[in-house]
């Protein structure tokens, strides 16, 4: 009987390196995170390696003594490439193959390779394979000679691997074809904002640093039964849930795409119409791990996200979550913020006061109305039931008493 052979894929080996440019530079927290970054795409981090430089080097990136010492990293640690923590030009990327003679990757390259793995519904599929061939298109030379000689890893995962050897001329009419695919997606995603309108539904998108908890929150509130675990980018898709708070009121929550720093301006292209959920809500829950030292940079990071997108002028609530981690901060202030709510979307702490405070936000942007409504009015009634929030019904001789809060809207309707 022939032995059965175990084929096990290789593990990737990879070196860090980064740029400080000066006092104040957080190079060493980015490259903290690019290590998690590079633990999620299923690699291992051997060596970690930052130059001190006035600026960045337009060829190779980093200095000739730099790249000579990671060299030597790669040869006594064993390891199958390099990741660098910016966005590398094609001529930066070609001249450090050359130097290095190993695999090359940036920090764009990992986080499209996680998306490429994470991306589960048709329209997830489409963003990714977008960006990734708007990113590769213009690296095709230099990334060519690597991926084969390299084969498999990071960067290679998704549909982009098979696109890899079709020429620019294809390449850009895929684009275009996927811009199209993207475009009808984005023209249904239209019509069910317009259904929503008519039925007075407010919205509100959950937005936040990668791995704050939005999914979690999102589950506890609605038992939406989404994948949440402890990783950065565990869920890309968004999903959209109704909540009926305590007092009647229906609201709809979108989960949205976790946010990092340096998000790649492809992804960001690609993903525009799902994170324009934003745009389009009515309210906004900034979801904010505590318990993160980084807490400060995370929250910068995200409004910085927010304002590229345009989305402003809308109701933020600040959910300062993880309040049940060691280590979360005591002393929590978001001045940017209109509410701010302290939870544990994972024990469930807290959850009472943020639909509280929900509540209150559709009840000053409705109008309180009390009117008797003859016995033959009764469909209006109905309505006030559904799009309002009902504080009192009474039946009387005349009619039927009806006090409650209705959207803006409506009230003309009823009165």
């Amino acid at each position: 009987m022939a032995e059965l052979i175990e084929l096990k894929e290789i593990e990737e080996r990879v070196i860090l390196f980064g740029v400080s440019l000066g006092d104040g530079d957080d190079t060493e927290r980015s490259l903290a995170e690019l290590a998690e970054l590079i633990k999620t795409a299923g690699a291992v981090t051997v060596g970690r390696v930052i130059q001190n430089r006035d600026r960045i080097h337009p060829g190779t990136y980093l200095g000739k003594g730099k790249i000579e010492e990671i060299k030597e990293l790669l040869w006594e640690n064993d390891a199958t490439g390099v990741v660098c923590d910016d966005e590398l030009s094609p001529v930066q990327l070609r001249n450090l193959e050359d130097a290095l003679e190993t695999k090359v990757m940036d920090r764009t390259m990992v986080i499209l390779d996680i998306f490429a793995a994470r991306a589960k519904t048709r329209e997830g599929k489409l963003q990714v394979e977008l960006a990734q061939l708007k990113y590769r298109a213009a690296r095709l030379v230099g990334l060519r000679s690597s991926l084969s000689r390299l084969g498999g890893g990071i960067g290679t995962r998704g549909p982009g691997e098979k696109k890899l050897e079709m020429d620019r001329r294809l390449i850009h009419e895929r684009i275009s074809q996927l811009k199209g695919e993207l475009k009808e997606v984005e023209r249904h995603r239209q019509v069910q904002r317009r259904q929503r309108e008519r039925t007075h539904t407010k919205v509100a998108s959950i937005v936040g640093y990668t791995n704050a908890g939005k999914s979690t929150l999102l589950n506890r509130l609605t038992d939406a039964g989404i994948l949440a675990e402890d990783k950065l980018f565990a869920t890309l898709d968004p999903t959209t849930r109704s909540l009926v708070l305590p007092g009647g009121q229906s609201i709809l929550l979108t989960d949205t795409v976790g946010f990092i720093r340096k998000l790649p301006h492809h992804l960001i292209e690609a993903f525009k119409s799902t994170l324009e959920e934003a745009k389009y809500s009515d309210i906004i829950l900034h979801v904010v791990d505590c318990s993160n030292p980084q807490m400060d940079i995370q929250m910068h990071v995200v409004y910085e996200t927010l304002k590229e997108l345009q989305v402003t002028d809308k109701t933020m609530v600040t959910v300062f979550n993880k309040t049940d981690r060691e280590g979360a901060d005591t002393i929590l202030k978001d001045l940017s913020a209109d509410y701010q709510v302290r939870l544990s979307a994972k024990t469930g702490q807290g959850t009472d006061a943020l639909c509280e405070v929900l509540e209150t936000i559709l009840r000053d942007d409705r109008i309180y109305l009390e009117k008797v409504y003859g016995y033959g009015e009764a469909g209006r009634i109905q309505s006030i039931r559904k799009y309002g929030e009902l504080l009192e019904e009474e039946y009387q001789e005349e009619g039927i008493l009806v006090k409650a809060y209705v959207p803006a809207e409506l009230y003309g309707q009823l009165v």
